[in-house]
């Protein structure tokens, strides 16, 4: 076909204008993913032994300023019925540097102390919100910190904060993307020392999928889905625990305040915290996982804390951690604009045949298959939940299951037919590291 030469520079120019078209288009759902979250990066640091006695005066001075002021807040209510707050401790704790007994607390990063100021008055206002527990007085014996809350840089593989001349070696496994906000250093028990810096990132959010699942987490598995895909649980504590019970009972052995004893005491907290930190990679890998190939996700509003209280299954349920692994994929769905949607705690997931909704109130704990009477379908349990999991919520999400009648009795289990009172909501906040 032979082509003049005006209609070749016409094709030409039509496919430039394609070609601009489309990357302008990318470039609108590239910036369409992008948001400011904040992240954290950890790394471990290795301060000299001069620096390691300054830090030991801050963990010091910070424990310090926690413990006087909780125990400040809670005398002066007792004997005045008044209730100190944030400013009421600082312009105290400026006083009380004046004074020649606590001129030690001048050689400490002053916004570190007001800082630790801050720490109280959140755990005050939780408290009152009824979040937490009251506020406890911080030990010398547990993990110790304190936080930096400005003029926080790294440069040349140095980490330098205020009132460290020199600055502090640090292990820079990877880039530190964003501008930095505030920084908190820690000790751990084992006696390493790390950093976690806070940075305000441009997040790019993963790639919407369509994708809604439904996920039952349990003691066996970590998370079965209702895909058929199974998330088994790595048992970390239980892999373990033969050599915690070894180094428990040579701890038990050694003289109290004896060197031999705080040795083997390190021993120990090294074993767990290697426990620790696999149990915390296997749950980032798997949620990351979820969040990334699922848009919409259904899970039940489990009360995590009352389950620990089952002595027969405490320490099961502490070794798969399942508040962490909800916690992880609330905050990670909230960075990547998904959604988590949140089922009634007590609806009978797992009792509930899939096919057509009968449901066998005489199913067990031991129970872990079960053939419906009515169907003859016959079901793994926690599969089965799975599937109901993401029904419900997907009825939520659409505004069919909730009801207006809050106060219904939770011993009756409803059939997926009927509509319950439940949360479903996007995780609208959650900041990670």
């Amino acid at each position: 076909m032979n082509v003049s030469q005006n209609e070749w520079k016409y094709l030409q120019k039509t496919l430039r204008i394609v070609k601009i078209s489309v990357s302008l288009q990318k470039i609108r759902l590239f910036n369409s993913r992008m948001k400011l979250i904040h992240k954290s990066y950890k790394f471990r640091i290795a301060p000299d032994n001069e620096q390691k006695e300054l830090l030991a005066k801050h963990f010091g001075a910070c424990r310090f300023v926690f413990n006087r002021y909780l125990n400040s807040r809670k005398e002066t209510y007792l004997e005045e019925k008044k209730s100190l707050n944030y400013y009421d401790n600082a312009n105290d704790l400026t006083k009380l540097k004046k004074e020649e007994e606590f001129v030690w607390l001048k050689e400490i990063n002053s916004q570190s102390l007001q800082s630790s100021l801050r720490n109280l008055d959140t755990a005050y206002n939780k408290f009152f919100r009824k979040q937490t527990k009251f506020p406890r007085f911080k030990s010398k014996y547990n993990r110790q910190s304190f936080t930096i809350p400005q003029f926080v840089t790294i440069e040349d593989g140095k980490l330098w904060i205020p009132k460290f001349k020199k600055g502090i070696e640090i292990n820079l496994h990877r880039e530190i993307e964003g501008k930095i906000l505030f920084a908190t250093i820690s000790k751990s028990t084992t006696g390493n020392f790390y950093v976690s810096i806070t940075c305000e990132v441009e997040y790019i959010s993963f790639e919407k999928t369509n994708s809604k699942i439904g996920i039952d987490t349990g003691i066996k598995d970590l998370a079965i889905l209702s895909d058929g895909k199974v998330y088994e649980n790595v048992k970390t504590l239980k892999s373990n625990l033969k050599k915690l019970k070894y180094e428990q009972r040579q701890l038990s052995k050694k003289t109290k305040g004896s060197n031999s004893r705080l040795k083997q005491k390190s021993k120990l907290a090294r074993v767990h915290e290697r426990v620790t930190n696999i149990r915390k990679d296997y749950l980032h890998k798997v949620s990351t996982e979820i969040i990334k190939n699922h848009d919409v996700i259904c899970i039940e509003d489990l009360a995590v804390k009352n389950m620990m209280k089952n002595h027969k299954l405490a320490q099961a349920f502490s070794d798969v951690s399942l508040g962490a692994f909800y916690t992880m994929l609330e905050y990670k769905a909230n960075w990547n604009d998904k959604t988590i949607v949140k089922i009634d705690r007590f609806f009978p997931s797992s009792k509930t045949c899939n096919v057509c909704n009968y449901i066998n109130q005489d199913l067990t704990l031991k129970d872990r298959e079960w053939t419906c009477p009515s169907c003859n379908t016959v079901h793994d349990r926690d599969f089965n939940a799975s599937i109901n999991i993401k029904k419900q919520g997907l009825k939520i999400l659409s505004g069919l299951g909730t009801n207006s009648d809050t106060k219904q009795k939770r011993s009756k289990a409803l059939p997926l037919g009927e509509s319950m009172t439940s949360e479903a909501q996007p995780i609208s906040y959650a900041v990670g590291g």
